[in-house]
């Protein structure tokens, strides 16, 4: 059944040519970022986790003339 509605469809042997090469684009994009990225944007980005929990730890519980 598949195969009688693939066959149908004009010029369908492109399609996969045009899949691949989407994706090898993107590898190849991708793998040129991360080895030109700014090595400073890549600590601060893997520290970020980090300094989010330590300022949570830092903060103090509100008193009650702060919450109103």
């Amino acid at each position: 059944m598949y195969r009688n509605i693939l066959q149908s469809i004009d010029n369908v042997q492109i399609w996969p040519i045009i899949s691949l090469s989407i994706f090898f684009i993107f590898f190849i994009v991708l793998l040129w970022w991360v080895f030109t990225a700014d090595k400073g944007f890549i600590k601060k980005m893997e520290n970020l986790p980090l300094n989010d929990r330590n300022d949570d730890q830092n903060q103090t519980a509100p008193t009650s003339n702060q919450m109103l």
